[in-house]
Parts: C-alpha cells; sequence; structure tokens
C-alpha cells in the first residue's frame, strides 16, 4: 500500500472502470487504482487471446487481491460490447463513474491474403467498437459531473503496421482518430482523453517475445503512467503516449512543409508538376505538428491565397512555427546577460518566480533563424549569392501588440518587403508578424534591415518607403547611462537559441570577413541595452516595452564592456551603446518607446480593507499558535504570506513561529519564506482541496526564499479542515 502523504497521487472517492482487467496491463492498472484510494470495477469476460470462451475467475481474482490489500473493488464479466452493463456495474456499486480505461484486447494475426472477415469484425468489435461502446455509456455521467477521464489503448502496429496484423493495426489507428474527435468534444466540459501505446509482457505477447525481455517489460512499469494521465491533476487532453520498461514520451503525427503546385490562381495543376515538386512535398527535414484542422486549413487556406498576387507561398513567403517552453525563455535572458547577481533579472530565469516573464526581445531570435534556414531571400532576390562571411544585420525594429506569454506555439510569417541597391552591397527588407497559435492573436510585428556586403546590381533604388527610420539622441548629456561587461563565452552562449552562422564562433570565418575574431551577434548586444532601458525608466517590469529600432553601427567583440547612454524625451527613451574598450559607437538612433514611464518601482498598497475569505484561515491559526507554543517554535521560522485578489495584493499575514505568534501585516522580523497566493487559493488549500505542491507547480503559490520550510506549515494548515 501506499502511504497517503503529501505527494501521493490519491484517488478517493473516484470510481475506475478497467476493462480486460483479470491479467496483464489490466491487472497492474486495477492494483494499483485500487491501492491509491480508487474503487475499481474489474472487467474482464476471461475469454482466451483470441476472444473465444469466458471465465469468471480471472475477474474475481483480482477483485480479492485488491480486497485483501485494503481497497474497494467489483468484478464484472461481460462483453465490452456490452459497455452500458459495464457502467451500471460502477452505479449500481459505487453511485458514480469517472474514469475509463479500455484495455480489452484480442488478437487475430493472419496475413491480409488469410484474413477473414470473422478475424477482421471480431478484432474491431473488442478494440474499437467496445472502446467506444463503454465510453459511450459513462459519457453521460461525465458530463452531468463535469469530470471524466478516459483512456484507449493504442498500439505502434496500428502507429507504422506490422505484418500479419491488418485488422489490429486498422483498429489501434481507429482509436487514435476516436480520441482526437473525444478531446475535443469533452474539452470543455473538463473531460481528457488520451492514448497509451504499451509494450508490455502479457498473455498477448509471452509466446511472442524472449524471455529476458519478456521481464523488462512489466506491466507494472506502465501502469504508473496510466495512472497519472487519470489524475484529476493531470491536464493532458488528446495526446498519444508511449510507454516501456520504465520509460514514455509523446508521440505525434507530423507533415511536411509542402508546396503550392501552381503559380497563379488560375492555373491547373499537373502530374508533371506534382513531379517536379516532389522532393519539397516530401522533404520531412523540418516537419510540422498541428493540434487542430482549422490550423491545418488555415495554413494551407493561406499559402493558396497568396496565389492572388500571382506569387505562390512557397517562393515567396516563409513560414516559421516555434513550439517555446520556460527552459527557452531562460536560456535567452542569460543569453543577453542576465544574471542571478542582479535582482531584477531572476524574474527571467526562474520559471517559479511571482513575475517570471519572457524577456520582450525574445522574439527577435526567430528572425535569423526563419531568414537564413529557408530559401526566402535566394528565391525573393534570384541570383543573389550568400556567404555567411558577408552577411551582417543591419537595422532592427520591433513592436509588440500582446503580452508575450512565457510558454506558448507560435508562427512567424516571413515576406522581403523592398531590396535597396546600396554603394558598397544590397540592402533586404525583411518583414515578420508573428502569431499565437492558440488564440490567433498578433503578438510582434518585425523589420529586418539585412545588408549583403559587395553584393551590387540587386534592386532598383536606394530608398524605401517601407524603412521605419532610426532617430538620433538629443543633443545633451544623457539622463542616465549603464556600464555592464560581456562575457568572453557571451556569443557561445547567445548562438544556442538558434542563430548559428559561423561568423560568431568560427575563427577562420571571422577572419574571411575581415574580423580579427568571431564578434558578437547584433540582436545579443541589443539584449543588454534593452535591460539597461528597463531597468532605469520602466522598473524593470518587460510588458511596458511597446516597440523600439536600432542601427547597429559597429562589431562588438565577446569580453568587452558596454555602456549604455540613455535620454528621456516624454515616453521615448533615446539610447546608443558604446564599447569602452575602443570608445566606439556600435548601436545607434536607436529609442525605445514605453507605455508609460516608470522610473522607480511603484510597490502596490498592501493595506486593504477588503474582508478576505482567507482571513478566517489565518484566525485559525493564531489561534492554534497561541494554544500550541512549543510545537510551532519548532518549525523556527518566519512566514510572510501576500494574499491577492485578480491578481493584486491585498493584505499581509505574518506566521512568526519563532516567537509564536500570528498576526496581520508586514514581518517585524527578517523573513525566511515569503508565499503569494489568491485568497480562494488559500482556502482551498487549507481545506485540502488544493495540492501545496500542484498549486506552487502551476503558479498558483508562489515562493521565494526557503521553500522546504513551507513543508513544516501541513500542520497549522490541517487546522483549519474541520473548522471551516
Amino acid at each position: 500500500m501506499v502511504t497517503d502523504n503529501i505527494n501521493s497521487l490519491r484517488f478517493v472517492g473516484r470510481v475506475v472502470i478497467v476493462t480486460g482487467a483479470g491479467a496483464g496491463l489490466g491487472r497492474a492498472y486495477a492494483l494499483l487504482f485500487g491501492s491509491r484510494g480508487a474503487s475499481v470495477v474489474v472487467n474482464d469476460l476471461g475469454g482466451s487471446i483470441h476472444g473465444d470462451g469466458n471465465s469468471n475467475k480471472v475477474a474475481d481474482v483480482v477483485v480479492e487481491e485488491i480486497k485483501r490489500n485494503g481497497g474497494k473493488a467489483v468484478a464484472n464479466y461481460d462483453s465490452v460490447l456490452d459497455g452500458d452493463k459495464i457502467v451500471k456495474t460502477a452505479i449500481d456499486a459505487f453511485g458514480r463513474i469517472d474514469v475509463v480505461v479500455n484495455n480489452a484486447g484480442i488478437l487475430r494475426d493472419k496475413s491480409f491474403t488469410k484474413m477473414t472477415d470473422t478475424d477482421w469484425n471480431l478484432i474491431h468489435d473488442v478494440h474499437l467498437k467496445g472502446s467506444m461502446k463503454t465510453t459511450k455509456a459513462a459519457w453521460p455521467y461525465f458530463h452531468k459531473q463535469n469530470y471524466g477521464r478516459v483512456i484507449l489503448t493504442s498500439s505502434h502496429s496500428g502507429l507504422y503496421g506490422n505484418f500479419g496484423q491488418a485488422n489490429y493495426s486498422a483498429a489501434k489507428m481507429g482509436l487514435v482518430g476516436f480520441a482526437n474527435t473525444l478531446a475535443i468534444e469533452g474539452g470543455k466540459k473538463n473531460i481528457y482523453t488520451n492514448v497509451i501505446i504499451p509494450i508490455a509482457g502479457s498473455r498477448l505477447t509471452e509466446d511472442i517475445l524472449p524471455p529476458d525481455l519478456f521481464e523488462q517489460l512489466k506491466p507494472e512499469y506502465i501502469a504508473p503512467v496510466v495512472v497519472w494521465l487519470c489524475h484529476e491533476d493531470c491536464l493532458e487532453n488528446g495526446s498519444i503516449i508511449d510507454s516501456a520498461a520504465g520509460w514514455a514520451g509523446k508521440s505525434q503525427i507530423v507533415r511536411s512543409n509542402g508546396c503550392v503546385l501552381k503559380k497563379t490562381l488560375s492555373d491547373e495543376v499537373t502530374p508533371e508538376a506534382v513531379r517536379e515538386n516532389w522532393i519539397n512535398i516530401t522533404d520531412m527535414s523540418n516537419p510540422k505538428t498541428f493540434d487542430t484542422i482549422q490550423e491545418v486549413t488555415a495554413e494551407i487556406m493561406t499559402s493558396v491565397e497568396k496565389l492572388k498576387d500571382g506569387n505562390s507561398a512557397s517562393n515567396k513567403d516563409v513560414i516559421l512555427r516555434t513550439n517555446y517552453q520556460s527552459r527557452d525563455a531562460i536560456l535567452y535572458a542569460l543569453g543577453v546577460g542576465a544574471s542571478i547577481s542582479k535582482p531584477e533579472d531572476i524574474q527571467y530565469l526562474y520559471e517559479n518566480h511571482e513575475n517570471f516573464s519572457l524577456f520582450p526581445t525574445f522574439y527577435v531570435t526567430f528572425g535569423p533563424i526563419g531568414c537564413m534556414s529557408s530559401n526566402l531571400l535566394e528565391d525573393g532576390i534570384p541570383g543573389l549569392q550568400l556567404d555567411p562571411s558577408k552577411i551582417l544585420h543591419g537595422e532592427e525594429y520591433l513592436e509588440i501588440h500582446k503580452k508575450l506569454p512565457t510558454e506558448g506555439k507560435v508562427e512567424s510569417r516571413f515576406r522581403i518587403v523592398d531590396v535597396l541597391n546600396k554603394e558598397k552591397g544590397t540592402v533586404i527588407l525583411v518583414q515578420y508578424e508573428t502569431y499565437d497559435l492558440t488564440t490567433g492573436d498578433k503578438l510582434a510585428t518585425h523589420q529586418i534591415s539585412i545588408f549583403v556586403i559587395g553584393s551590387n546590381g540587386f534592386g532598383n533604388t536606394r530608398n524605401s518607403p517601407h524603412v521605419i527610420p532610426c532617430i538620433d539622441p538629443p543633443k545633451r548629456k544623457p539622463c542616465a547611462s549603464i556600464t555592464e561587461k560581456t562575457s568572453a563565452d557571451q556569443a557561445a552562449l547567445y548562438r544556442l537559441n538558434g542563430d548559428l552562422n559561423p561568423l560568431h564562433i568560427d575563427n577562420n570565418i571571422a577572419n574571411m570577413a575581415g574580423f580579427s575574431q568571431p564578434i558578437l551577434h547584433g540582436l545579443c548586444f541589443l539584449g543588454f541595452s534593452v535591460r539597461h532601458v528597463l531597468q532605469t525608466f520602466a522598473g524593470g517590469d518587460p510588458d511596458l516595452l511597446k516597440s523600439l529600432k536600432v542601427r547597429f553601427a559597429k562589431p562588438v567583440i565577446p569580453g568587452q564592456t558596454l555602456r549604455t547612454d540613455m535620454w528621456r524625451n516624454g515616453d521615448r527613451i533615446h539610447f546608443q551603446t558604446s564599447v569602452l574598450e575602443n570608445n566606439s559607437n556600435v548601436i545607434t538612433g536607436a529609442y525605445i518607446d514605453l507605455k508609460e514611464v516608470r522610473p522607480v518601482p511603484i510597490k502596490p498598497n498592501l493595506c486593504s480593507s477588503i474582508s478576505l475569505k482567507s482571513n478566517a484561515v489565518f484566525d485559525q491559526m493564531a489561534d492554534y499558535v497561541k494554544s500550541h507554543p512549543d510545537e510551532v517554535k519548532k518549525i523556527n521560522g518566519v512566514f510572510h504570506y501576500i494574499v491577492t485578489q485578480n491578481g493584486e495584493p491585498q493584505v499581509d499575514w505574518t506566521l512568526d513561529l519563532k516567537k509564536a505568534v500570528v498576526y496581520k501585516g508586514k514581518p517585524k522580523e527578517k523573513v525566511d519564506t515569503t508565499l503569494t497566493i489568491d485568497d480562494n487559493d488559500m482556502v482551498e488549500l487549507a481545506l485540502g482541496k488544493l495540492n501545496p505542491q500542484i498549486a506552487f507547480m502551476r503558479g498558483k503559490l508562489k515562493i521565494k526564499g526557503n521553500i522546504m520550510l513551507t513543508q513544516k506549515l501541513k500542520t497549522l494548515l490541517n487546522v483549519n479542515k474541520p473548522k471551516l
């Protein structure tokens, strides 16, 4: 039995159906659910692996084992085609149903030539139709209670095929499509459906696998994955999860970028055109994933829409999809000089920080990737020869339209807006917009000026109406200056964000370009300057950045010292960045427009007369502390609670457990731990309805200081349960 500690995933009050639970995987699932407090319906017809016969014994044995271990279980001997009877067993015995694990299965392996209708139909009845019938019977209960979890069992035979299993493969892939639709239809009602692809030793595989391998593929190694997917804290929905031998991973169906097969809307599509584009059609070097039919359709129609002006998306626009996580956000912040030695930078470096933020210039990293990893420049400018040693980033413009998420799946759409013929080379203006694929919102607009040294004869003009101009700073002393030294490894670190131009790491390439050593990315030292401006004029708040424009004037060598000079002109901050070692200006004509200027951080008023529900929690804590002073002094800590409503701080509470006192207000002694939590969440926490670890991982409970010390507060929280 698993002890009920604060970290345990429990299913007390939940009712779980496991089909095919008499042996193998189903038995392992049922036993683990039972040990975690669930009431389990153990379904098994008791037939052979080919679907013949029946026996009550196998289900009864598992039920007795669950009961012997202190759990609750009943047996059901119906076929999964009678799913309504299985669900009725759960309702009659336990009064509800919360989870359905569709695990029942049989095999009828034969080559396709020898396969009969019976072989086909029996497999589809048990695997596909049986899963549908059982899930269908539970679905109304899930809808009514606004909660449910469904597991469908697929197979690698379904995803990849397997000789002799045409019937089995078709049914197993059908379950993937079934799950995709259930995830959509049930998602809004808190009904989550996922697919498990197990490789385990069972009665279906014991005659196929070698004994030593069979031993490693224990069903008990997969059961924890299924149990987590069925827990109320798991928000996974519509996913395919592989699991075997203590390993688990997520599978997805991917697609190539493809290409448009005609040049204008009026063109015919011919087999010859398909043949000529077959390499692009089947190129899987940079595959894409899609979450919805709408995403797939929208991208195809966007490509076709481009034909209206006679240019296909395949040779004009480039689409870059990026799925970034908090790790990527932190890596970028480190790349532009953020450091834990600077308190104002912690919000960019720690994913559990109460104000964890994406540094606002993060999306500039998509520019070099989109331009250099595609044929955008070559296709847009026929005859242009690209040499990495001859390409420089001239200017950059960024405008932020929406708050940038710390994690997200986004799409950047690139196009060349103009080509300028300059005396010493060609300037290419590239514009791209970045969209949130979840909401459809446009998040940011960028314009890049790319200078190709020595390439003449491209473009018909020296100027363009599309250029967003730089503006020189006022002719007066700067309002503020910040000096900061870069690291000798700065370029090596920054390139991990995706800008892999060898000019920044390879001595030979740098020498060919006329530099004595690799130079720092312009977008890297831009990040340093933006941090300086936000620190000085925005109170360190990244959300105040509205737009920026810069010109990269000269290179920076990693390890050199940057100085950012800043001039305020209303909400516009002009800045200029120079290198102290050679007194050269490296960023010129630059400015940042802020939504508002906030030179000094504004601390919210934490005094509030609002009556909060959580006050009762702290009052109960105060009573307990007062009556158990010797016990609470063993905790030996001072805790500062900041209680919020709608994200705004409302009241402070102090638990000084060194002196055994609890009072409303800010701490008078040195604080060991600061905890920030919403009023409602504090009550849920005290009632035991919200797990502290889950609250912390989801950002509902934010902790600064000694995190481990908070585990000793469990006793104080528990005193509230019978009284609230």
